[in-house]
């Protein structure tokens, strides 16, 4: 029996028992993502540890003095940013309630992320090295809420607990429920170590078009961003956004595919 099969049979066992939640945390929305998603992993379990994870981030920054050094950037990108949330609504109105942060790190790394809850952090390398317009700044914002609107964290902790329970060995719950720190190191791996799956990131860049062309921003942006990410791969030295991501010439394609769907939507707001 294979590991991809053996996982699914847990997840199956875990269900019966109420371990395992099968669910689909967005609606659809106009570009269509409705994968269902299995969780082993309480979302408040992950909230917690991402709070904890985020907060660490923030202290260490701090620590370093390289957080929020340029104001005029943090308005730029909270500015940004508070048009996406405003259209988050259209996949999971909760999100509308959840605690937004906006930050960002000065570093020459070309990178960022949102961690579960809505915590937002970009790096000043990614704004002044790509020389990003809005809209491309926008396109980053929004596919990386994207994932935190599909709790792609909370799924891909989920998916590390099933094959922990494979190689254990194990047919309970009882290691799901490990300690906030635990947690919290696991969201920070996801975060900055182990790359999304195809689907998932897929649906980050599905999501993020729709998000970013409700906000009023340009969606044909995602490809001039990811045109620049392309370059600036080739240029000596693969940017750390990109550690994670698929190949941008691969997602370029996918992403022209699916501007129809979302440009009458910018029309709208143009």
């Amino acid at each position: 029996m294979n590991q991809k099969k053996l996982i699914s049979l847990i997840a199956l066992a875990l269900l019966t028992t109420g371990g395992c939640e099968t669910v689909n945390t967005t609606s659809a929305g106009a570009v269509g993502v409705d994968r269902k998603q299995q969780m082993l992993v309480p979302s408040a379990q992950i909230e917690q540890g991402a709070a904890e994870a985020y907060e660490a981030e923030l202290k260490a920054a701090r620590d370093k003095g390289v957080l929020n050094t340029d104001k005029a950037q943090l308005a730029r990108v909270t500015t940004i940013a508070r048009r996406i949330v405003a259209a988050t609504p259209t996949f999971r109105p909760d999100a509308a309630g959840w605690n937004w942060q906006f930050n960002v790190q000065k570093t020459k790394d070309l990178n960022a992320y949102c961690m579960p809850g809505g915590r937002i952090m970009v790096y000043s390398g990614l704004i002044e090295s790509l020389d990003v317009s809005d809209a491309e700044l926008a396109t980053v914002l929004a596919h990386e809420v994207a994932h935190a609107l599909r709790e792609h964290t909370r799924e891909r902790v989920s998916r590390a607990y099933a094959q922990q329970l494979v190689l254990s060995g194990a047919a309970a719950v009882t290691g799901v429920g490990e300690g906030a720190a635990n947690i919290a190191n696991m969201v920070a791996q996801v975060t900055f170590q182990l790359p999304f799956s195809r689907d998932q990131e897929s649906e980050a860049d599905q999501i993020g078009l729709e998000l970013m062309a409700r906000a009023g921003y340009d969606p044909r942006a995602a490809v001039t961003l990811w045109n620049k990410m392309a370059a600036a791969s080739t240029g000596g030295g693969q940017p750390k956004f990109l550690s994670t991501h698929p190949a941008p010439r691969e997602r370029i394609k996918d992403i022209e595919k699916n501007l129809p769907r979302v440009l009458p939507l910018y029309a709208k707001r143009s």
